[in-house]
């Protein structure tokens, strides 16, 4: 009966699936053999297209077997072989669908003993590799404090971004990581030694699996053309985001006929940081001569006032392939440019802005605010906390829960409360040499005549510490007395900065791949304390967001409402009714660090480019024009290159708000 079901559902599959589509996705998905660049712009149905090529192909007689999808996400993943299967259900069941990770197991799994491996060899996760790679450490650099040695953590970065970038480690050193090319050739060893170990444990980390896999293709031509001949077409979602090893892959897989098919929108390419090579869907023509270049340009998902702030503002980019997004939707409000006076008042303005959109009609689960850089959402996060507006944050802690602003206000929090002895232990255990058996031991000591900062300005001895965590907790002492100077403590911002400066900083370098960024954090905050008049004024700041109860500030249900905060990276793929953006001043987006190169401010332009193109209906672009320096006198910030640049002739393209 199922079948007879089946069969009368779809009388003809043309009709019931190619003819859903647009011109643009059917020219596509019926597009010949060969090597196919599709160019998808935002919004235009670019996995729909995909998984559709991949159904009609397999309705053209293609077996199901010999169709490879590659992806980034298992979800994806699932998503993209899930429509299939609807599409063709009777067919699609060998399809094979996974990401790069995971195919790339799929295969070595067949083939492991070619490169030294049992075919039981395990992965390790994230949390593993660390562990591994901390016992190397161990045993290579007994005492790493000494040197001032980065962590396993930081070490594992610098192993994957010289596989993925294809770089060598001196230059990764010598590009990300400067303060440690003096330690090259110790760290180069140390790395060797962790490949070593893993293959004698007969196990995999994760970009094992790709290095594996084209060493695997590399290396043994035979099996090489076996999965050549094996899959006659390979279609590859999201191909803006591979780096060099993945589209050498891509390469290496593919059989004489190169059909090859890659989807993607260079315009969204964001991801240099992780090692995504823009070249590789620019260059695809070159790597795969004869290629076929289509593109998508029906949006589906914005107003045309949307799109027009898009096409006009990515047209300054000159690495990339020419495309006008164009509206599928009716017309709608023109994006308003939003001139404010500093970080406050944007708060303010974008917190009452979405109670108004609210009481219009747009859910708050509906609206977003994006920002090139968390730190970026700090004022905001305050002002929603105090006006009771649920918000939550798009992978990641709120901004004042972060370790590394924990870690700088608890040097405050000794000043202030002395008594504080959780913040006494945050402040001692950042030391190499002090645990927590040694923080316990120093505040017991400090705390047994009653105050512990009058026992610490007069040097209490502290009794049963060894040499490394005397010599810790000497520094310490010298930096919070330091901080205790009658001129420091009506400046909380320079307090701030002295933490940075003597210590902190080198922490960060030791203990995290991100490091500069969260420095960014620091300096941040300090720029937010120089606006109170002195430190007791900026921690009881502090205090009423920390206190505030969680169903005052975020939500815990599934089925609760909150506005979502993120950075712009973290909001590709998504969309919402209504967004703002924050901080669109030249040294905030784009960031000051991401101007050194023309490549890197084209990358800042795209990230603006997906910012904009997230909104369906309302779109908010948010200018503080003042800001407060380290001197305390007001900075002026000019309007974000990527605002000034726009055709200003066109007055329906912005209309511009001045909050009062």
């Amino acid at each position: 009966m199922r079948q007879y079901t089946l069969k009368t559902e779809r009388p003809n599959p043309r009709a019931t699936y190619l003819n859903e589509l647009n011109a643009e996705q059917r020219q596509v998905v019926e597009a010949g053999a060969g090597p196919l660049l599709v160019i998808a712009g935002a919004g235009t149905g670019k996995t729909r297209t995909l998984t559709y090529r991949a159904a009609h192909l397999v309705q053209q007689g293609v077996d199901p077997d010999r169709l490879l999808l590659l992806t980034f996400t298992n979800r994806a993943a699932r998503e993209m072989a899930d429509r299939v299967m609807r599409l063709v259900p009777e067919q699609a069941g060998r399809l094979w669908a996974g990401t790069f990770h995971g195919i790339g197991n799929r295969i070595l799994r067949r083939h492991a003993e070619l490169l030294g491996y049992g075919s039981n060899y395990g992965i390790l996760d994230s949390q593993e590799a660390r562990d591994l790679m901390d016992l190397v450490l161990a045993e290579g650099v007994p005492d790493p404090s000494k040197r001032r040695f980065p962590k396993g953590s930081v070490l594992l970065d610098i192993l994957s971004s010289s596989v993925n970038t294809e770089r060598g480690v001196a230059q990764v050193l010598a590009d990300d990581h400067p303060q440690f090319v003096s330690l090259g050739a110790e760290i180069e060893k140390l790395l060797t030694a962790y490949l070593q170990q893993k293959a004698g444990m007969n196990v995999m980390d994760y970009d094992d699996l790709l290095v594996n896999w084209r060493l695997l293709l590399e290396n043994h031509p035979d099996v090489r053309a076996g999965f050549q001949a094996r899959f006659a077409h390979i279609l590859v979602d999201e191909y803006q985001d591979t780096n060099r090893l993945q589209s050498g892959v891509v390469r290496l897989m593919a059989g004489a006929d190169n059909n090859v098919m890659v989807v993607g929108d260079d315009c969204q390419s964001i991801y240099a940081f992780r090692g995504a090579e823009l070249r590789n869907i620019l260059d695809f023509p070159e790597h795969f001569p004869g290629a076929q270049v289509m593109r998508l340009e029906m949006n589906y998902r914005s107003t045309p006032e949307i799109l027009a702030v898009a096409n006009a503002s990515i047209r300054h980019n000159k690495q990339q392939f020419d495309k006008t997004l164009r509206a599928q939707r009716d017309a709608g409000p023109v994006p308003a440019y939003v001139c404010l006076s500093d970080g406050r008042q944007q708060a303010a303005f974008v917190a009452q802005r979405v109670l108004e959109l609210r009481d219009e009609g747009v859910q708050l689960s509906q609206q977003a605010v994006l920002y090139r850089a968390h730190y970026q959402a700090m004022e905001l996060q305050i002002e929603l906390q105090q006006r009771g507006i649920p918000f939550t944050i798009r992978s990641g802690a709120k901004f004042f829960e972060q370790a590394h602003i924990r870690d700088l206000v608890a040097h405050l929090k000794v000043l202030f409360n002395p008594l504080d002895r959780l913040a006494w232990s945050r402040v001692l255990r950042l030391q190499d040499g002090i645990g927590g058996q040694g923080a316990t031991t120093i505040f017991q000591a400090l705390a047994q005549g009653g105050d512990p900062w009058a026992s610490l300005v007069q040097g209490t001895p502290i009794h049963g510490l060894n040499g490394r965590a005397r010599k810790a907790f000497d520094q310490v002492r010298d930096l919070l007395l330091d901080l205790g100077a009658p001129h420091l403590l009506t400046d909380p911002a320079s307090m701030l900065e002295l933490v940075l400066q003597r210590g902190y900083q080198a922490y960060l370098d030791r203990n995290y791949a991100n490091a500069e960024t969260r420095a960014e954090d620091v300096r941040q905050l300090a720029h937010h304390a120089s606006q109170y008049a002195d430190y007791r004024a900026f921690l009881e700041e502090l205090a009423l967001v920390e206190t505030a109860t969680a169903e005052d500030i975020q939500s815990g249900g599934p089925g609760d409402e909150c506005l979502m905060l993120s950075t712009v990276h973290q909001a590709k793929g998504l969309e919402w009714d209504a967004v703002f953006v924050l901080h669109l001043a030249d040294g905030h987006f784009p960031l000051q660090r991401a101007l050194r190169t023309q490549e890197e401010v084209e990358e800042e332009r795209r990230l603006f480019y997906v910012a904009v193109t997230r909104a369906r209906h309302t779109l908010h672009l948010c200018h503080p024009q003042w800001a407060t320096g380290r001197d305390r006198f007001p900075v002026l910030h000019r309007p974000s290159r990527f605002l000034s640049e726009l055709p200003h002739t066109r007055a329906d393209l912005l209309e511009t708000w001045r909050v009062a």
